[in-house]
């Protein structure tokens, strides 16, 4: 018992910390952590509201803040649990849900880059217990700085509160594309560190970026230069859209260049799988009033009747806390169960690499209608806040075609979306 307690130690100091930021104060998750003020809620996340989750990394506006919640596991407050059904969704149950269990072999050779806070110096090993699990194989990942070099990381993510988020990230793009190559492109925590990251993982040779966080209430995060960190020809950018529900978004989602992924609950009756909008997932119009001014210029890919700005998500994928999804981090002591858009994210970035690469959500606003209803999981309910139940919000309304702001155009139906 002595020696298990020791190993959750770490998870819930760091789960307490960040409660407290999330709550308000002033005070950063750890030393190391982007400073920013605290994120000032409209509507209270369920998440916080039905105690499903906590976050583990600082809270905050206009700053880099990632977006992994650790699942409060019920009858105790030890989140650890187990992989085989009791943390949540395994990467055989997502691979089935999405319809990809048999196109697994389509990523050989795809470079996928996931941008983090810190150092992850385990890995290396945590990715290999995950993929030992579930049968994904050994895996081909390489730790980079913000430079691209393979040593002098950064402090480690346990000074910045994203240990979990970095598991997580890793554990997804292996269990959508698990014979891709993953850069672990490992930032220190200001938006120029982030953006160098960006920048040194397509030199690198990275194709698809996986990005599990934004900077709420700012659609450039601070830094004018900001959205030319994601504008590569031939490469695919994907961002969460964020987990604090309508209206409360920011970059890099919004920008017109990134695929803006949104959130589902997944849930599971024997071998089928349904789906609804998470609560929490962000959505919105990315005009000046929700992200700074200027906002973000209506694409001209977009025809939606009431955005006049871009509107926030493009597609979506699971995201919801009941359940999460298995991540393994020996940091924390082992298998937790994870939720956030920060799941949604690296998933769909492995389903990018799959089939192919693209660039921006453009392609999902251009499908035909025969083929969104074959090829993307139509998302017919639920709500991620209160928008007069317009389809900003609420999916099912049929105002614009099966879109809805939170669920996108809807959730993979095989790769051959993407």
């Amino acid at each position: 018992m002595n020696g298990t307690l020791k190993l959750v130690a770490p998870l819930l100091a760091a789960l307490a910390i960040a409660a407290c930021n999330a709550g308000g104060t002033n005070m950063p998750a750890t030393s190391g952590a982007s400073q920013g003020s605290p994120l000032s809620y409209k509507a209270m996340p369920q998440w916080m509201v039905k105690h499903e989750a906590t976050t583990t990394c600082p809270q905050v506006a206009h700053r880099p803040t990632c977006l992994a919640l650790v699942v409060n596991q019920k009858g105790g407050i030890s989140p650890l649990c187990s992989p085989s059904g009791g943390c949540g969704f395994t990467a055989q149950q997502l691979e089935a849900a999405y319809g990809i269990s048999s196109e697994l072999s389509g990523g050989s050779g795809k470079d996928v880059a996931v941008i983090e806070a810190g150092d992850y110096s385990a890995a290396t090993s945590d990715l290999g217990t995950y993929r030992s699990e579930y049968g994904l194989g050994t895996g081909n990942i390489t730790r980079y700085n913000e430079e691209g070099q393979t040593s002098n990381y950064p402090p480690s993510c346990e000074d910045y509160g994203w240990c979990v988020e970095t598991a997580l990230d890793i554990d997804m793009v292996s269990a959508s594309c698990p014979k891709c190559n993953i850069f672990l492109m490992e930032a220190k925590g200001g938006i120029s560190d982030f953006e160098a990251a960006e920048a040194e993982a397509v030199k690198l040779g990275a194709t698809v970026l996986s990005n599990s966080w934004i900077c709420y209430e700012d659609w450039d995060c601070e830094d004018s230069n900001f959205p030319n960190y994601f504008d590569s020809k031939g490469v695919a950018y994907l961002a969460s859209s964020g987990d604090a529900g309508y209206d409360y978004i920011g970059g890099p989602s919004v920008l017109d260049s990134v695929i803006a992924v949104g959130g589902t609950q997944l849930a599971a009756n024997g071998s089928k799988y349904s789906e609804t909008i998470w609560d929490d997932a962000g959505a919105g119009c990315a005009d000046s009033s929700e992200v700074g001014s200027p906002g973000v210029s209506k694409p001209s890919w977009q025809k939606d009747p009431d955005c006049t700005s871009r509107t926030d998500a493009d597609v979506s994928l699971e995201a919801g806390c009941d359940p999460g999804v298995a991540v393994y981090s020996s940091i924390y002591g082992g298998w937790i169960g994870v939720c956030g858009t920060s799941v949604a994210s690296p998933f769909s970035a492995g389903i990018v690499a799959l089939h192919k690469t693209f660039q921006s959500g453009e392609k999902f606003w251009k499908l035909k209608k025969k083929k969104l209803k074959k090829d993307l999981h139509d998302i017919t309910s639920g709500s991620d806040g209160s928008c007069g139940g317009e389809y900003l919000c609420t999916a099912g309304t049929n105002q614009f075609g099966q879109y809805s702001g939170p669920g996108g155009w809807g959730s993979a139906n095989t790769d051959k979306a993407y």
